[in-house]
């Protein structure tokens, strides 16, 4: 039996990245993946195929809603969705081909093959052709993501009730898509298929799109989405789902005054969240229990109950972020090393990549009024930015949360262009827990879209913003 100082099971963001660390830091490590490729779903149909395709569809929108405006005519324009797919495609297939190349670079090795435990300290692995490999391991990290959920009433057919996964596939644009779910992936998938002239009808259970995120941008972003053409129905609980030939008809009830209302496309997408995915892992074996919501109990150091078993990314606590699941990664293979790493999750940014993007980092005002902190708040909108003026991007607005004594940062809520590369001056910022006032002396470029921090920044300090 081979024995290694780290096994890692599941190949996602989170799994591969501790890989690298964990060999990195001289520890014999090795991955386990049960698909052919490795990447888990944000490479292969999560974060990269979905960013390639919103990309794809903005220059169509922008090809035929503003080009005109920019003083570039075109005639004949058309989508080629097979193509579209196609690129997206080679997309993911360089970037899992990137994956390969730096298991190779690091001596990492990767056993293909569905694990399980035996029990804490070993792991067996079948792989498709019916074979199995038993290995053993001083530390182990579970690293298995997630897979999508449904509600009742609604039976994924895959063909014409889908979830993003098909969703990144589809032969044609749909006529009418029926999302189910008000959430990043329903607005992002959305997004895609509206761009390219899809009528767009959402579903949402509570009273607002992004629940997560601060109203303010909730709000925007759904002002942003019904000028593309989404209608709204939230507060609105699905009852079923059902496919008559090439019409499906979703029922759904309002919770305001319980009347059902029936909607009919051609597609239905369901886009209710993720549940962390540990089915056929066997984990009673290594004496762990999962907890009510299918997610692995873990300590501060993202341990579990067993010693030298760790767990990261979608099967713990918190938001279900690639980028999440990587920091927790890292910090695990640098505890099994014996260093003492640091992971802060309140400035673990979150995106939604829509066009405008929204980008959030730290406490919401919700979350601070439920915690009665004095605070004071500043905006800029992005209509009063030059710089978005000339690229007519000019919806949305950047929102500073400051201590009300102390001015250090304690949130920063941006819908507009590029906000999710303009979040990571908030985070560098709030890491050294930077005040208002020092972003608002900080010089910025001109013009650029960073310039409408430092104006929010400036509001929040005194209300001593210029350029509105």
């Amino acid at each position: 039996m081979k024995e290694f100082d780290v096994v890692i099971i599941g190949s996602g963001p989170g799994g591969y990245v501790s890989a690298i660390r964990c060999a990195q830091l001289g520890l014999k490590t090795a991955l386990i993946e049960k698909y052919s490729t490795l990447g888990g779903t944000c490479l292969n149909v999560g974060c990269i195929p979905s960013k390639a395709m919103l990309d794809s569809s903005e220059h169509y929108h922008n090809a035929s809603h503003t080009f005109k405006e920019h003083g570039i005519e075109l005639s004949n324009l058309k989508v080629d969705l097979k193509q579209m797919i196609s690129r997206k495609d080679g997309v993911v297939s360089q970037t899992v081909a990137g994956i390969d190349y730096l298991m190779k670079k690091n001596k990492i090795d990767v056993i293909h093959g569905f694990g399980s435990f035996v029990d804490a300290k070993t792991i067996s692995i079948k792989s498709d052709d019916g074979k199995e490999e038993k290995i053993s391991a001083k530390n182990i990290v579970i690293a298995t993501g997630s897979k999508p959920s449904s509600v009742p009433g609604v039976n994924i057919d895959k063909k014409r009730i889908i979830t993003s996964t098909e969703a990144l596939q589809l032969k044609e644009v749909p006529k009418h898509m029926i999302i189910i779910g008000g959430g990043v992936i329903g607005m992002e998938m959305g997004s895609v298929y509206g761009r390219l002239g899809s009528e767009i009808t959402v579903v949402e259970f509570t009273d607002a799109i992004c629940g997560a995120f601060d109203k303010t941008l909730s709000k925007e972003l759904q002002k942003v989405l019904m000028k593309l053409g989404f209608k709204f129905n939230l507060q609105h609980k699905v009852t079923s789902a059902k496919v008559s030939g090439k019409t499906v008809t979703v029922t759904a009830e309002s919770l305001k005054d319980g009347k059902s209302i029936e909607i009919k496309g051609d597609y239905v997408l369901v886009a209710t969240g993720r549940r962390p995915y540990t089915d056929g892992l066997n984990l009673e074996k290594a004496g762990i229990t999962a907890d009510e919501r299918g997610r692995i109990p873990v300590n501060e150091h993202c341990e579990t109950s067993v010693e030298g078993i760790y767990a990261i990314g979608d099967v713990v606590r918190g938001a279900m972020l690639a980028h999440k699941a990587e920091e927790e990664g890292t910090y695990v293979a640098e505890r099994i090393a014996g260093q003492k790493p640091h992971i802060n999750h309140l400035l673990i940014p979150n995106v939604v990549y829509t066009w405008p993007e929204v980008a959030s980092v730290g406490y919401t005002e919700e979350q601070l009024k439920v915690d009665k902190r004095a605070y004071k708040t500043g905006s800029f909108p992005f209509k009063a930015s030059g710089r978005a003026r000339a690229s007519m991007d000019t919806d949305g607005l950047v929102k500073v949360l400051a201590d009300k004594e102390t001015d250090e940062i304690l949130g920063v809520h941006i819908i507009g262009p590029r906000a999710a590369d303009m979040i990571a001056e908030a985070v560098v910022a709030m890491e050294f827990r930077a005040s208002a006032e020092d972003i608002a002396r900080i010089s910025h470029a001109h013009p650029t879209f960073t310039e409408s921090f430092r104006e929010a920044a400036l509001a929040a300090t005194d209300n001593r913003a210029i350029h509105i």
